[in-house]
């Protein structure tokens, strides 16, 4: 009876992620007009006589705050314009023109709040130049401070009655031979008087950090991505709970192998291991699709994944789970239960378990951990909780390795 409980429970958190990941499809799709995106880069496609514009796929929030363009071209008459809309903003229409909407206007300088008559606000802006549009942090009484900059410094800000979520990134044009180069993961921050920059990276998030640098969401692989040593780690400060059980990441850049992995690992997991490789761990590896699980051999599991993919991670936790375990502990282990046929990976073949010491083994409940491939659930491995629990824990090891990282997807 159990298993068909479990099994019935299995159905319906697969169901009820099918159902997020497509009402996300649908919500967040990014929308242009008259306008060509290639990459990065996006280029004007009228005939002068009409407006082109596009929204970007998601919204401006707490944690992704600020975007820019620069201006690689512009075209006959430099209409650029930079700004938030609404989502469902009419793309015949220069952002700022309508209401709901505001944007800084490189040919003028001016600021467009809602109106087709703008007000003088800055410089005017050129072939090579930065144009950057942001939110406070400070929101307050539903009002919303947008701020513009041009070059990394802030031109001026102005109030909306608006909210982050109903932001969109917004970037319109008028003329033959206008182009930008869109960067949407921008940085920005206040200089102090040293001169450093204070950006919002977010890295209370995350407990260890090794050779992995987080800006907002993102996070960069920055170690030398030349052996099986080089492994990037970024562990999370809290482990999955009954109330936030599912994380997920975006690879955004696979680099120069793919080699991402995405899985559950106790707190003192080794900081130069990839999540699987030793004990106390469990992850699906996108470069192969192989499940590791406390070992350097993996057993074939789902698809590879590549850039533009979402990989997700979730335990289900039985119906009368209680954690006993604390967050103090420091010495746990978990054992697993025993694989199909293995699959030897030679890239890891020599990879043992140096570190382990033998010791007890700290096991908890049985809990069932599963992972999808953008929305859809490939499989499912019964383990052992470790004393203390599994923190989210993500690996890298190639040059250029970038993923987006999403803690608690199901939670809003």
């Amino acid at each position: 009876m159990d298993d068909i409980n479990l099994h019935y429970r299995f159905l319906n958190w697969r169901r009820r992620i099918r159902e997020i990941r497509e009402v996300r499809a649908v919500r967040y799709r990014e929308r242009l007009k008259r306008m060509l995106r290639d990459g990065d880069i996006l280029r004007y496609h009228g005939n002068s006589d009409e407006v082109g514009c596009f929204v970007a796929a998601r919204p401006l929030s707490r944690r992704n705050r600020y975007f820019e363009v620069t201006i690689v071209d512009t075209g006959v008459r430099g209409m650029i314009a930079v700004g938030l809309v609404p989502q469902l903003y009419k793309l015949d229409h220069q952002p700022g023109w309508l209401p709901h909407s505001v944007a800084f206007h490189a040919d003028d300088g001016k600021l467009y709040n809602g109106n087709t008559v703008g007000q003088q606000f800055g410089p005017k802006c050129c072939r090579g130049d930065r144009v950057g549009c942001g939110i406070s942090l400070d929101a307050d009484d539903g009002q919303l401070t947008v701020f513009f900059t041009k070059n990394g410094k802030e031109v001026g800000s102005v109030e909306i009655p608006a909210s982050p979520e109903a932001l969109y990134p917004a970037v319109g044009m008028h003329s033959l031979g206008e182009e930008v180069l869109l960067d949407l993961n921008a940085e920005w921050g206040m200089e102090e008087d040293d001169g450093q920059m204070i950006v919002d990276s977010h890295e209370e998030d995350w407990g260890r950090l090794h050779d992995v640098k987080v800006t907002g969401t993102l996070l960069e692989y920055v170690g030398k991505g030349k052996s099986i040593v080089d492994v990037g780690l970024a562990q999370a400060r809290r482990p999955l709970n009954t109330r936030f059980h599912y994380y997920e990441l975006e690879i955004t850049d696979a680099g120069e192998k793919c080699y991402i992995a995405l899985g559950l690992a106790r707190r003192d997991y080794p900081k130069n291991r990839h999540p699987g490789w030793s004990r106390g761990s469990i992850a699906y590896h996108a470069d192969d699709g192989k499940l590791f699980q406390g070992s350097g051999v993996g057993d074939a599991f789902g698809p590879r994944c590549f850039e533009g993919d979402i990989m997700g991670c979730g335990i289900m936790f039985p119906r009368d789970f209680n954690p006993d375990g604390g967050d103090d502990v420091d010495d746990w282990d978990l054992d697993v239960f025993p694989k199909p046929s293995e699959v030897q990976n030679d890239l890891y073949a020599n990879n043992e378990d140096e570190e382990e010491d033998g010791g007890e083994d700290l096991e908890g409940r049985k809990v069932m951990v599963f992972f999808t491939r953008n929305g859809k659930v490939v499989g499912r491995r019964e383990v052992a909780l470790p004393v203390g629990g599994f923190f989210p824990t993500i690996g890298m090891m190639s040059t250029g390795e970038k993923v987006r990282v999403d803690l608690h997807p199901l939670s809003g």
